[in-house]
């Protein structure tokens, strides 16, 4: 319990801080250059890029958090696949994505319907106070229903490492952005 404490309390300090005052970059370039420090392709980092703020629009999803869950679930990698069935640069799962109205095997569908599903996760839990985005970030890995059932973030090492990770690179994107 005192683990899920502790993970909570990292996972909302690094979703909630933001510096009060600092010279902001462009979100595109933080963007691309996170994406480029996975892929190489110039072509492949500007339809990312491009793919992220399109879909962040589309949905009203932080561009930044698209970026660490997407960086989390595929390293931007077009070809990703699991060894649970999920796909694609957000690794979407089919039923899932058919869910949502999205082909997951298209890479802009696949773009837009995972942070179509992160903002259902974020929506879902808006109301859960300091724990809302970390326990949105634990229901893209584990689903909604098992945050729920839980009462926040699951007790499964691959949720909870997730949760980890994608707070580790949203920090550090935020922190690319106010400190560029």
């Amino acid at each position: 319990m005192t683990w899920l404490i502790i993970l909570g309390v990292v996972a909302v300090i690094g979703f909630i801080h933001r510096p009060a005052s600092a010279e902001a970059a462009e979100v595109t370039d933080v963007i691309a250059g996170d994406v480029a420090r996975f892929n190489g392709d110039p072509t492949q980092i500007d339809w990312i890029t491009n793919a992220i703020c399109y879909a962040s629009g589309v949905y009203q999803v932080d561009p930044l958090l698209i970026t660490a869950v997407m960086e989390t679930e595929s390293h931007f990698n077009f070809q990703s696949f699991s060894y649970m069935g999920a796909i694609g640069l957000m690794q979407l799962m089919p039923d899932t994505a058919a869910g949502l109205g999205y082909n997951p095997y298209d890479p802009l569908e696949n773009v837009v319907g995972g942070t179509a599903y992160l903002r259902r996760c974020l929506d879902s839990f808006a109301g859960y106070g300091d724990y809302a985005v970390t326990d949105a970030v634990a229901a893209y890995n584990a689903g909604i229903g098992a945050v729920q059932e839980y009462g926040g973030c699951p007790p499964y090492a691959e949720t909870q490492d997730y949760v980890v990770k994608v707070n580790n690179s949203y920090t550090q994107l935020l922190n690319t952005y106010y400190y560029y």
